[in-house]
């Protein structure tokens, strides 16, 4: 990840936006952020609550349950928000946006100009916009088929504090399965060189 402070660059990104008009309505402190592919654009693991325009790039936007099932939710491109709903509500610590190749947004602290951001009517218009069309998609949708292998990763990655699995049956009851079936996935993960076994009931994504 990259930030740009260079102000000609911020203001031609601006000037080149959809959103322009109202962009340069807000008196707010922009900068640009550079993302490489597969790189969090947001999660929950951020502190910093950021309101982000894409403005090159793409990006995968999905939800993980607490059993590792994931639920794509979205893809963005050019003009997608990301940020709009943590202008209301705190950030939820399931979902998370990707990006699918290099990837860079005009970005600005939600914090710090919340105030100035809801007074705000044309900016208000454009977030009413975008969540009602996100709140149409997000009604059709349903969980990615998963085998287990794939949701024992995907906790691990996403559920797990630094990575790592501490204790065969508490997992298993997360993931809906057996104690026995989750070593056995276990162990063929750490045959195929995705997690290392660090002790007993221990293992930590590679």
């Amino acid at each position: 990840m990259e930030r740009i402070y260079d102000k000609k660059k911020i203001s031609s990104c601006i000037a080149k936006s959809k959103y322009h008009a109202v962009l340069s309505s807000l008196d707010i402190d922009s900068y640009l952020i550079k993302y490489e592919k597969g790189e969090f654009v947001s999660s929950p693991f951020e502190k910093e609550c950021l309101f982000q325009i894409v403005e090159q790039g793409s990006l995968n936007i999905y939800f993980i349950r607490d059993d590792g099932t994931r639920y794509s939710l979205s893809n963005g491109t050019t003009d997608y928000f990301l940020g709009d709903m943590d202008i209301f509500y705190p950030k939820n610590n399931n979902i998370y946006a990707e990006a699918a190749e290099s990837l860079s947004c005009i970005s600005f602290s939600i914090e710090k100009h919340r105030e100035a951001l809801l007074s705000n009517n044309k900016f208000l218009e454009l977030i009413c916009r975008s969540l009602s069309s996100k709140i149409a998609v997000m009604t059709t949708i349903d969980a990615a088929p998963a085998s287990l292998a794939e949701r024992v990763i995907s906790y691990m990655k996403y559920k797990c504090d630094n990575q790592t699995l501490k204790g065969i049956e508490q997992a298993a009851f997360h993931l809906h399965c057996s104690a026995r079936q989750l070593q056995r996935i276990l162990n063929q993960c750490e045959t195929a060189g995705f997690v290392k076994k660090l002790g007993k009931g221990t293992y930590v994504l590679t």
